[in-house]
């Protein structure tokens, strides 16, 4: 007999469906955890650009660049990681490859059945081929502008950068507040520029009313997670670390942090030694508000669905856990309360659609 296998096909059901087309043909249409509707608020622009995109912009085959542009299993650490950013940022000088870039990755998103995301990038390395601020994150902005979803830009400030340099992306995000930018974000290697170095760039974003997200207790420990809730982060990048002090901990939770979690790159960038370890399911259990991302589809060769997956093999959770995770991403996001409201509505809808069927 000849069987085919359909996964993913939209249909309006939860279950597996077999369809006997005479004796000697079936096709089975299996429904994955990939089309449950999603919100992602940690995913860097720069390290999900499609590989072939990347080629093609240097010309060059896809084949033969493969290795510069995703992490393998042996990945040293955040440092070696984020050499994976090289090539992606060097076909990123035009307006047009960022706009391209922006709308595939959109796309991308789409297909992966988000419904909303919030999407990072440092536009101080896009200045290379003469690009000022605005017209790289106007060319991003544009890019977003041709999916179905909304998608808005948190810009990011750089660890190790001058102060000038961030002060022009700390600027450039004022200019650009509610007109697609949401929010800075302060990324880079978190274990070499401390988190408390940074304080007078967030004074200045809390002046001007920037809100703001941090990457903190990754490379680092707690005391870089407190150091930014200090600055008024409501949101932190990673913070999986927030379980080496559990007074830190207590005052995250008492404070309504929520943690943007990324698993799989924890575990590339050895945070985590594997993935049945990661503390995702401690923190859960101890009523952390937590969200789901990817940090960077390419880098990391993950999907927002694969992410699932991977929880649901290795920690059980359930149809209801990812709801949580969701709802908890959207309270999150930098967004009007009118819009998180529908973005509620449309994730619950979702979820007792799927679970009437």
């Amino acid at each position: 007999m000849l069987i085919y296998i359909i996964h993913n096909l939209k249909i309006n059901t939860s279950k597996k469906l077999v369809f006997f087309l005479g004796l000697n043909c079936a096709i089975i249409i299996i429904k994955e955890s990939d089309i449950m509707k999603k919100v992602e608020l940690h995913l860097h622009l720069d390290g999900s650009v499609r590989k072939s995109t990347v080629a093609s912009l240097l010309n060059v085959k896809e084949e033969d660049i493969k290795n510069d542009l995703s992490v393998r299993d042996d990945n040293v650490d955040l440092k070696e990681y984020l050499t994976k950013f090289d090539l992606p940022i060097k076909v990123m000088q035009t307006k047009d490859n960022l706009k391209k870039i922006a709308y595939e990755l959109g796309q991308d998103l789409e297909k992966d059945d988000v419904i909303y995301a919030e999407v990072r990038f440092a536009p101080m390395f896009h200045t290379k081929e003469g690009l000022n601020y605005d017209e790289i994150v106007s060319s991003v902005l544009e890019g977003f502008k041709m999916v179905n979803i909304k998608i808005n830009l948190i810009l990011c400030m750089m660890r190790g950068a001058s102060e000038n340099d961030n002060l022009k992306t700390l600027n450039a995000a004022y200019r650009f507040l509610n007109k697609g930018v949401v929010a800075l974000d302060l990324a880079g290697d978190e274990n070499k520029y401390k988190t408390k170095d940074y304080k007078n760039l967030f004074d200045i974003a809390n002046k001007r009313n920037i809100p703001f997200t941090i990457h903190a207790g990754e490379a680092d420990g707690a005391k870089s997670v407190l150091d930014a809730v200090s600055f008024g982060a409501k949101r932190i990048g990673h913070g999986v670390r927030i379980l080496e002090d559990e007074d830190a901990l207590n005052e995250i939770k008492s404070k309504n942090i929520t943690l943007e979690v990324c698993p799989t790159s924890n575990i590339q960038t050895k945070v985590v030694d594997k993935y049945e370890k990661h503390p995702i399911r401690k923190l859960y259990d101890k009523n952390v508000l937590l969200t789901i991302s990817t940090d960077n589809n390419t880098v990391s060769n993950i999907t927002l669905s694969k992410e699932y997956e991977k929880l649901k093999k290795y920690f059980d959770f359930t149809r209801e856990d990812f709801l949580k995770f969701n709802i908890n991403a959207v309270n999150a996001a930098f967004i009007s309360e009118k819009e998180k409201e529908e973005y509620i509505n449309i994730l619950k809808e979702d979820y007792y659609e799927d679970i009437r069927n």
